[in-house]
């Protein structure tokens, strides 16, 4: 199995932590506040909703999403929130992925997410990193998550040559072993 070595991981929290914290949710509906449950996993959506459903496209991309990119995804969760962000929450943004996804379509989600992203370069760079780091799971890349990691670099307005930087780093962090 492939991760990306913690210095990565930590490089890209801290690129998103760089650029500030993200506005406040107000948590209250019809005067009563929300559980701290139901407010948990509201902060897990806005915080890391277009991330997981970045990765979870490039994982669905080739038609079969592994056990070996699951666990990526959910190492590059867990590493990027500090280990604050639960199980129960990853699955919950996995499942909700998903449901985008068969609702409307994997290119108008792709579309939605870059949209989402595009305005944050840290983010829409780590995003891209991660979705390559997905791509990189299960040690094959298919012609499918090549495509779809092209129009993820284009929708988030990533050049050519930033994309082959960045792509690079993940390739010499994995070639190094991914591990610290």
């Amino acid at each position: 199995m492939i991760w990306l070595s913690n210095s990565t991981l930590q490089r890209l929290r801290d690129q998103l932590r760089e650029r500030g914290q993200r506005p406040s949710i107000a948590m209250t509906t019809g005067g009563a506040g929300v559980s701290p449950e139901v407010a948990e996993a509201l902060a897990a959506v806005a915080e890391y909703g277009a991330l997981t459903e970045a990765m979870y496209l490039m994982m669905s991309a080739d038609g079969d999403v592994s056990n070996d990119e699951r666990e990526v995804l959910r190492g590059a969760l867990r590493a990027l929130s500090s280990d604050t962000v639960r199980s129960v929450h990853i699955e919950s943004l996995l499942d909700r992925a998903a449901k985008q996804v068969a609702e409307h379509g994997r290119e108008a989600r792709l579309t939605e997410v870059a949209e989402q992203l595009k305005d944050d370069q840290a983010r829409a760079e780590v995003a891209f990193v991660l979705a390559a780091a997905i791509a990189f799971a299960d040690n094959a890349i298919a012609d499918e998550e090549n495509d779809t990691l092209n129009a993820l670099a284009l929708g988030l307005g990533i050049d050519e040559s930033r994309a082959t930087a960045l792509l690079d780093s993940v390739e010499a962090d994995l070639g190094a072993g991914g591990h610290e």
